[in-house]
């Protein structure tokens, strides 16, 4: 054991005095925090057309005459789920108004009694609520005088909820750690690379080290970096940014170990196929671009194209992203948090075992 602890010692000596190690694993990710921080810190602009969540509970004429005006709206851009889905959207900011329509009675409505429309906003947001509650009541109006050819028969009763606004920043923060993570894990298996291209590693064979040791004192250093990264990357959005992170460190952190081991073990199995430090890097870089383009770290799902989502779903990067965003803002995962942790774990023992199943000392 002391052995071990000397052999960890004395590799974090030699990752410190490294200072292109330091940069690419520490500096380089701050640095992308204070790029996109500095450009997406505010919150965005107003949208070019409003989603609009619309519950119709009636199935009268007149209902489905509500529905068919609010489609006819162009900058209305409508959303007909189930009045908790609905409601559920506009709380997490993807809507800007909901509107229920309840079930409605002809004969009532024609014997003077009003029928009450409500109409949820976001509290924060009066100047836009403003606009959309008018809107909503004149549609209405206009409806009730084509259907009945009498006016506010329907009453609306606006409602306030209150909703979490989120940056740009605060979505691109959890892309960031995991990108540094998956930088960590890939790039962090150069250094054994380079002893077993010297014949370094086949001399400490002589040695009473095992070998072994100085591969898991690795690995452990690895993922000590890991939680250092986490830290530094979330003191950075917290302090410059002003980004919170509201979720429990023990997810996160268990998140964070469990995407550095991930990606620990698919670098080492990358790297079994190289002979040469420069190989083992070219490998890895054609493995690490597309995994960070393509895997939606840095922009909503929903945005890449189509024909991209297959290979994006095969990415452990999007899974990784997908989970940090969930435990650390409290976002509503994209995949749901179970098969992110899933495919994750899944994605550890197969580059495990694939990875030692073809390593080799030298």
């Amino acid at each position: 054991m002391s052995m071990f602890r000397q052999l960890v010692v004395a590799t974090v000596k030699d990752m410190v005095r490294d200072r292109m190690t330091l940069f690419w694993f520490l500096a380089f990710p701050v640095i992308f925090i204070f790029i996109f921080g500095f450009i997406w810190s505010g919150i965005d602009g107003g949208p070019q057309s409003y989603d609009i969540g619309l519950v119709v509970k009636d199935s009268s004429p007149l209902g489905q005459g509500v529905k068919a005006a609010f489609e006819s709206v162009p900058v209305f851009k409508l959303f007909t789920g189930s009045e908790e889905e609905e409601l559920d959207a506009l709380s997490r900011g993807h809507r800007v108004a909901v509107v229920v329509v309840p079930e409605m009675d002809m004969a009532t409505l024609m014997a003077g009694t009003p029928t009450e429309v409500l109409i949820y906003y976001d509290a924060s947001e009066q100047a836009t609520a403003r606009i959309m509650v008018s809107s909503i009541s004149e549609i209405l109006s206009e409806v009730e005088r084509r259907m009945t050819g009498a006016a506010k028969l329907i009453e609306t009763r606006p409602l306030t909820i209150q909703v979490e606004q989120f940056r740009s920043i605060d979505y691109l923060l959890p892309g960031i750690l995991s990108m540094a993570l998956m930088q960590l894990g890939l790039f962090g298996t150069f250094g054994f690379v380079e002893l077993r291209e010297k014949k370094i590693i086949r001399r400490l064979g002589a040695t009473p080290l095992r070998r072994s040791m100085m591969l898991w004192a690795e690995v452990l250093i690895r993922l000590v970096m890991a939680l250092v990264q986490c830290v530094v990357i979330v003191a950075v959005g917290t302090v410059f940014f002003h980004v919170r992170v509201v979720g429990n460190w023990l997810h996160i952190l268990g998140t964070v170990i469990l995407g550095a081991a991930t990606f620990i073990s698919l670098g080492y199995f990358l790297v079994s196929f190289a002979r040469t430090n420069e190989s083992a890097q070219g490998l890895i870089q054609v493995v690490q671009f597309p995994m960070m383009f393509m895997s939606g770290i840095f922009f909503p799902v929903e945005l890449m194209p189509g024909f991209l989502r297959p290979i994006m779903s095969a990415i452990p990067l999007t899974y990784l992203g997908d989970a940090l965003r969930h435990f650390m803002l409290r976002l509503p995962s994209e995949f749901g948090i179970e098969r992110d942790l899933s495919i994750l774990a899944v994605w550890l023992l197969v580059a495990l075992f694939f990875a030692i199943k073809r390593f080799r000392w030298d």
